[in-house]
């Protein structure tokens, strides 16, 4: 009978580990994808309480009214038609057009599924409509109209798409995300349905593109970190790498002589990133990748980001070269390429992306406020330390000078990313970098469609975020 006894306890206690992990990641599961169920079509909840509760406002950090309801029960955005453009991919549309945007992604609060008992029952003694929770967001709303305006100065007139993240590198606080070309939530007419431009896409976090030589900010750590005296060794461009047959070339067919890791950072040498590349080999290049959140699932809290990839099956020594350069197969999104230069601004910590920066219930108790959290180290703090030197002076006398601001140190890199667009053979544009000042601890990445040069194209976007943010930010 012993034997037989004992394994009933064991059985017991194999079903009581089994109900605690199901119970566990419950809880997990409810924390993590929380707000996916939420908005999920197939919620009968959700679709009932867009018709019964009266959806709170969303405001931007600075109190800004972005969307509210009416008596009529109908969405209202500002009153400014090149605002509510700027802001539209960030917040939504009544249609859905927009995937995950605020309105949808935060339907908990905003359709008061997060009310307590206490307050439901208050609006019954009241005989009031139920109303959801207003919402503030960490975004400064005139700033997402300043970088849609710029794009307009630009690129829009070349017809180009593209976006913009910036956030506060030491909170992770998202100050604006934009998407170019936007529309208007109140004028979606059959032409803005039928554009090839995609005007619903987010292409600040839906779009995965090659990162170009922004990347080059992951394969300088990699090489700092295993390739012992790098900073050292001198490499040669001779404007063209031959490897397995296929040439390496720089932009503009530049040849760059002899020349040491910092200079080729700053003039942003395809030829001696290739060749870096190759010496770290295809796992330990991938390895610094992936520390910088390459290959992760990102769940993040506050909003819907397509993950970032840096290619994990059988590589040749080619596809080694191109990936130093942020080629290949490797694809990011432009906020993540924003978290990317904010890690080596907060000395090698990533932080997670917020955009809650509070949530207030009718009664006006406040449901939630700002938290950070730390994402991951990406790097070690010394590391950090030398290749922000090397974005320092990037922006002040190499590829990035067109992002300068007067009485500002601005740090940052360029890139011009080879890609496909439409079947077509074309070059987009990057640039990401951040403010060397703890009185503006903000990091940004724009991203231009086509683009063709990230200095040219880029860079001056970015120069006119950081002016803004010099001129009505206040100290930190």
């Amino acid at each position: 009978m012993k034997p037989l006894h004992n394994r009933f306890r064991l059985l017991t206690l194999i079903l009581i580990g089994l109900l605690l992990f199901a119970g566990l990641y419950g809880v997990y599961s409810v924390t993590v994808y929380g707000s996916r169920w939420v908005l999920s079509s197939r919620n009968l909840r959700y679709r009932e309480a867009r018709n019964e509760v009266i959806a709170g406002d969303i405001l931007d950090r600075n109190g800004v009214v972005l969307a509210t309801t009416d008596d009529d029960g109908n969405r209202v955005y500002q009153s400014d038609a090149d605002a509510r453009e700027a802001i539209v991919h960030l917040i939504g549309d009544s249609e859905g057009n927009v995937s995950n945007g605020v309105d949808s992604f935060q339907a908990k609060y905003l359709l008061g599924f997060e009310t307590t008992l206490a307050e439901r029952i208050m609006t019954l003694v009241k005989g009031e409509q139920r109303r959801g929770d207003d919402v503030t967001l960490t975004v400064d709303s005139k700033l997402c109209t300043v970088i849609a305006r710029a794009f307009g100065t630009y690129v829009r007139t070349k017809n180009k798409s593209g976006a913009a993240v910036v956030m506060n590198y030491k909170t992770g606080e998202i100050l604006a995300l934009v998407s170019v070309p936007g529309f208007d939530p109140l004028d979606i007419s059959d032409d803005v349905k039928n554009s090839t431009s995609h005007p619903f896409w987010n292409r600040a976090v839906q779009s995965t593109l090659p990162p170009g030589s922004t990347f080059k900010i992951i394969t300088t750590a990699s090489a700092l970190e295993n390739l012992e005296d790098i900073q050292d060794y001198t490499f040669t461009c001779t404007g063209a790498t031959e490897v397995m047959g296929q040439i390496i070339t720089d932009y503009g067919n530049a040849q760059h002589g002899e020349l040491k890791l910092s200079k080729a950072f700053r003039v942003s040498c395809n030829n001696t990133f290739a060749q870096i590349a190759m010496m770290l080999g295809d796992k330990k290049l991938r390895t610094t990748a992936e520390d910088f959140g390459f290959n992760d699932n990102f769940l993040f809290r506050d909003l819907v980001v397509e993950n970032s990839t840096y290619p994990t099956g059988d590589r040749t020594l080619v596809d080694v070269a191109w990936s130093g350069i942020g080629q290949s197969e490797i694809t990011a999104t432009p906020l993540h390429m924003c978290m990317v230069a904010a890690a080596i601004a907060n000395s090698g910590v990533m932080m997670e992306p917020r955009l809650l920066y509070s949530v207030t219930g009718p009664t006006g108790l406040v449901r939630l406020n700002l938290t950070s959290k730390v994402y991951r180290r990406a790097v070690s703090e010394d590391i950090a330390e030398i290749i922000q030197g090397y974005m320092l002076d990037t922006v002040a006398r190499g590829t990035g000078t067109k992002a300068q601001v007067e009485g500002l140190s601005i740090a940052g890199k360029t890139g011009s990313a080879e890609s496909s667009l439409d079947g077509e053979d074309v070059t987009h544009a990057w640039f990401v970098g951040y403010i060397d000042d703890d009185r503006y601890p903000y990091a940004a990445c724009v991203f231009v469609e086509e683009g063709e040069s990230g200095g040219g194209a880029a860079a001056p976007i970015a120069q006119a975020i950081f002016r803004y943010i010099q001129e009505y930010f206040p100290f930190q």
